[in-house]
């Protein structure tokens, strides 16, 4: 289900006016030959560019918009759905962020006892309208990360939805998708800090900066044992 009517304007957290995101669009599209290559190119842009990392500050509104995701070059999925999505509407496509209920089997230890849970509420994607055709993008995990952690990873070529696969290349359970939740105009903030401080709490109240940057490291160790 769409909400809002505004596919083509920045927002609060979708800020696609922002100069270095423009300059950005503007220089990964160009020469691109239509509308489904200049989506391909800005997802690989940030697909890759951008490092995952949930253990970012959830608490504070940064975390969520696009220039900010760009500025650190790292963000946890809703970050880099909302730069993909910033790129996409500073290149003129028609683009909006979209988020689902997830289900991590592969999630880190110590993450999964941050969150008391492997559910990941609000994972963030990227839907692009191609005249009549929609399809969904996930820019969140990087190459180097799916290398480390032994997970697939999702490829884009504008044709089919590229969502998290279910198993990972050893043939283990990896992704489940619970609930879709539609897509948005902007980052529904208040909304999804409602929903996250409800369901981790011990994860909103011991946010600190040394865990910034580790999940790499993580899912390294995690996939020798």
């Amino acid at each position: 289900m769409n909400r809002g009517t505004n596919p083509a304007g920045r927002t609060r957290f979708v800020d696609s006016d922002h100069p270095e995101i423009v300059a950005l669009a503007r220089d990964r599209t160009a020469g691109a030959g239509d509308e489904v290559d200049a989506a391909v190119r800005l997802y690989y842009a940030v697909r890759d560019e951008i490092r995952y990392d949930p253990y970012v500050n959830l608490s504070t509104p940064d975390t969520f918009r696009a220039s900010t995701c760009l500025a650190v070059r790292r963000g946890y999925c809703v970050g880099k759905a909302s730069l993909l999505t910033a790129l996409a509407k500073a290149a003129g496509l028609d683009a909006r962020i979209g988020f689902a209920d997830v289900r991590n089997h592969l999630a880190t230890p110590r993450l999964r006892a941050l969150m008391g849970t492997d559910t990941f509420h609000y994972h963030g994607y990227t839907e692009f309208a191609f005249g009549d055709r929609r399809v969904k993008a996930t820019p969140a995990f990087n190459l180097t990360l799916c290398e480390k952690f032994g997970v697939l990873p999702l490829e884009f070529d504008g044709q089919e939805d590229a969502l998290f696969h279910p198993f990972d290349e050893a043939g283990r359970r990896h992704m489940e998708y619970l609930d879709d939740r539609g897509t948005y105009d902007d980052v529904p903030y208040e909304e999804i800090q409602a929903a996250m401080r409800a369901a981790y709490p011990r994860l909103f109240a011991e946010y600190d900066a040394e865990r910034e940057g580790v999940f790499e490291e993580e899912a390294e160790a995690e996939r020798r044992i």
